[in-house]
């Protein structure tokens, strides 16, 4: 049985880590079937939407410990690319043009909280926990954390959260910008709010998340441009036309 379930509703896709026993631990097995659902989500044309939740208690406790670091006298140069392997297994989310959702109904450690934070957006239960414990052991972040937390919480409260390993409930993510939404089911309302964004016109939904990260990313200049070029083409589709007819009757 693959560590990953991956499922398909009309473009709706979902990704569950599937190995509750070990709370969803990331190890070779893992790494490589996260790999690989994410990469048949990006070759799906259809596809609109993508949930990320983890089976059992945890969302993901992060990676397996012994598998990446347990082996002696291996050089920097060896550890790292194997690092690089792990982040590219969950960072290809990141990379996705549908919009994707964390539904974190448990605790999300170390690189499961770097999965979490990939996608575009977070819904948390009350048993969630965003955990970046990497000082606890004696290592320095990786796969993206320091960057995610740095965008989402500002410079001050990621070092802060970093040095000192910390850790935050559903409550505190939502209320200090790590996560948007608490539910009382994450994965019912990830789904829920899936099947609304699901029904968009997929191109419009595309060009939103485009749309957004340019605003992110660049100055206002550029964004202005891209939503230019967005809102002319969304102003071909039918949708629009129907509205212009709404509004001259």
């Amino acid at each position: 049985m693959s560590k990953v379930d991956l499922h398909n509703a009309d473009g709706r896709w979902t990704l569950t880590l599937n190995d509750p026993d070990r709370r969803n631990a990331i190890d070779t097995e893992m790494r490589d079937a996260l790999r690989d659902a994410v990469t048949e989500v990006a070759a799906d044309r259809h596809a609109r939407t993508l949930v990320v939740t983890g089976a059992g208690t945890a969302f993901c406790s992060g990676a397996d410990l012994p598998a990446m670091f347990g082996e002696a006298g291996r050089s920097v140069q060896e550890i790292r690319a194997d690092l690089h392997r792990i982040y590219d297994s969950f960072l290809r989310v990141r990379e996705l043009p549908i919009p994707t959702i964390a539904a974190v109904q448990g605790p999300a450690v170390g690189a499961g909280l770097n999965l979490a934070m990939a996608c575009d957006t977070r819904i948390v239960g009350e048993r969630a926990k965003l955990v970046a414990s990497f000082t606890k052991i004696g290592l320095h972040p990786g796969g993206g954390c320091t960057w995610f937390l740095t965008k989402a919480l500002g410079p001050e409260r990621a070092l802060q959260m970093l040095l000192d390993g910390g850790a935050v409930d559903g409550a505190e993510a939502v209320r200090i910008g790590l996560a948007a939404t608490l539910a009382d089911d994450p994965v019912a309302a990830a789904h829920e709010r899936a099947e609304r964004w699901a029904a968009l016109d997929p191109a419009l939904a595309r060009d939103i998340k485009t749309s957004v990260r340019t605003a992110d990313r660049s100055d206002f200049a550029a964004s202005l441009e891209f939503e230019a070029w967005a809102q002319a083409s969304s102003a071909t589709g039918p949708a629009i036309q129907e509205a212009v007819a709404k509004f001259r009757r």
